[in-house]
């Protein structure tokens, strides 16, 4: 396969004014990042310098997110991941500020919203630039988010909501904030369902309270902490969900993990780019870094990242629109999110370790790569639950369905047929349904590579580059067979030693 420099794919020509709109969007990011301001040093200080965010948001980019009815260009699902895309070129925080914003926030709003309240909230982001979040997490309900404790009681007329969030992007800066709660049901107990508010922190009563800004290991663009719920919403700005409010999460959350590649392809471009122009220039023995054998197979891992993470953008572009509910789409939404960002943090510990000392630092973009994109493997669902979630889900399918075979259950899932007659070999086989927690994760991790195989095999429909298919086809296959060892693996790797025993000395036996 021949290595290149992967050039982003342009928007057709024949959409002048959003390719107007997005090459404007990019000519700014350029012109404030890398002349008016040192984007390395940016990215080592807390925030941003609030004119910088004055000029990001100055050409309102989140037009492209927004209905036309409220003022935006239409909300095109394919025109926000191009935003987006565009954006984490750049910088990976920036570009998750936008995805927060239009995942989390504008898509739900625009889509369980009362039609008066949508339209003055998202008429504002556009005509007055503000921003908008969401509250899910609380501190002792991270993953477990059906529990939460956050309640709500009617009085006339007026939701009062108390509780604790912490962890939400743009903590201190959003203007709007999405807040969960449960209703509150006499004096103690709360409901099962879990009901959604459009809190305006800038009207009376509505000020959300923090405590505490937290220092965040990276992403240092943007502000996290906890923070104190005790607000009154007029029962109007309550989200009214088609069937249950649970159900609208997921669907919200599902949109949102299959919007993970719009902010993975920017980042696996740059990548990419900067792998390859420090392997053509660096000199190692005489010779280019890149004429090495081991160079090659790391940067053909890049390109198969890259290709994965297109074959993801068609897919969201193609399946995630807001008028497809995806409330029962976890397995397809799990394994996009798990995969994809798996291969950022991947990809970038491979820039780093190709590009050596230097970029052991903050202020370089290996090392910034490194720490920046290591949390989108943890926040909206930790990988490792995800992994246990989609083989639960995958069992669960094959008990309804009656079905005992596995390869059997692949070739017939529209997620994964394409790609599993060449597995046959791997797959042809009952497995345990009573399989320990751990196998559950393997599991899970290798049927997110299958559905990903049977994105890039589908991505060869579309004329995309051969040999860029035919090298991750290659990568993903060899990963999975490679991962399937582990259910040949008898092995008990349960805890040998009671936490409350002392840990022996190596000293005491020399």
């Amino acid at each position: 396969m021949t290595l290149s420099l992967a050039r982003p794919t342009p928007v057709a020509e024949s959409d002048p004014t959003f390719f107007s709109f997005l090459e404007a969007f990019k000519a700014r990011l350029r012109q404030l990042f890398h002349q008016r301001e040192d984007l390395d040093k940016l990215s080592i200080e807390r925030g941003l310098p609030p004119y910088v965010l004055r000029e990001i948001m100055s050409s309102s980019p989140f037009r492209a997110f927004i209905p036309a009815a409220q003022g935006g260009r239409g909300a095109e699902m394919r025109e926000g991941v191009a935003l987006v895309d565009a954006a984490a070129y750049e910088s990976l925080p920036l570009a998750l500020m936008f995805g927060i914003n239009w995942a989390l926030f504008i898509q739900p709003v625009a889509k369980y919203a009362r039609p008066e309240v949508r339209h003055q909230t998202l008429g504002d982001m556009v005509r007055q630039r503000k921003m908008g979040g969401l509250m899910i997490t609380e501190p002792d309900f991270g993953s477990d988010a059906l529990h939460m404790q956050t309640s709500w009681r009617d009085q006339a007329g007026t939701c009062h909501l108390q509780g604790t969030k912490h962890w939400a992007g743009l903590t201190g800066w959003a203007d709007y904030w999405l807040l969960t709660a449960r209703r509150q049901v006499g004096e103690s107990g709360l409901a099962r369902d879990i009901d959604f508010f459009i809190c305006d922190v800038s009207q009376p009563g509505q000020q959300v309270v923090v405590e505490e800004k937290y220092h965040n290991l990276g992403l240092y663009m943007l502000p996290y902490g906890r923070n104190r719920i005790d607000v009154r919403i007029p029962a109007d700005q309550k989200l009214v969900p088609r069937s249950t409010g649970i159900k609208m999460m997921l669907d919200l959350l599902h949109r949102s993990r299959m919007q993970f590649p719009a902010m993975a392809m920017g980042f696996l471009r740059r990548i990419l780019d900067e792998a390859t122009t420090h392997c053509r220039q660096r000199q190692v023995g005489g010779r280019s870094l890149f004429s090495y054998d081991q160079v090659q197979a790391r940067l053909a891992q890049l390109q198969s990242a890259f290709t994965v993470c297109s074959a993801m953008c068609l897919n969201t572009c193609q399946r995630a629109g807001l008028d497809q509910d995806l409330s029962l789409r976890g397995l397809e939404a799990n394994a996009i999110k798990t995969t994809i960002t798996d291969l950022m943090q991947s990809a970038a510990q491979s820039l780093l370790q190709l590009v050596g000392a230097k970029g052991y630092r903050l202020d370089h973009f290996a090392g910034r790569a490194v720490v920046d994109s290591r949390p989108f493997q943890i926040f909206e669902g930790a990988n490792d639950i995800l992994y246990i979630q989609i083989s639960e889900t995958l069992l669960k399918q094959m008990k309804a369905g009656g079905e005992t075979n596995l390869f059997r259950w692949l070739k017939s899932s529209e997620l994964t047929s394409r790609a599993s007659g060449p597995l046959k070999h791997l797959f042809d086989f009952v497995p345990d349904f009573a399989m320990p927690q751990r196998k559950l994760a393997e599991l899970g991790r290798i049927i997110s590579r299958v559905v990903s195989l049977n994105l890039v095999l589908g991505l060869a429909e579309h004329s995309f580059d051969r040999d860029l298919v035919a090298g991750s086809r290659s990568c993903l296959t060899r990963e999975i067979s490679r991962r399937m060892s582990v259910f040949d693996d008898s092995a008990d790797d349960k805890l040998r030693l009671d936490p409350e025993r002392e840990l022996p000395s190596w000293l005491a036996y020399c």
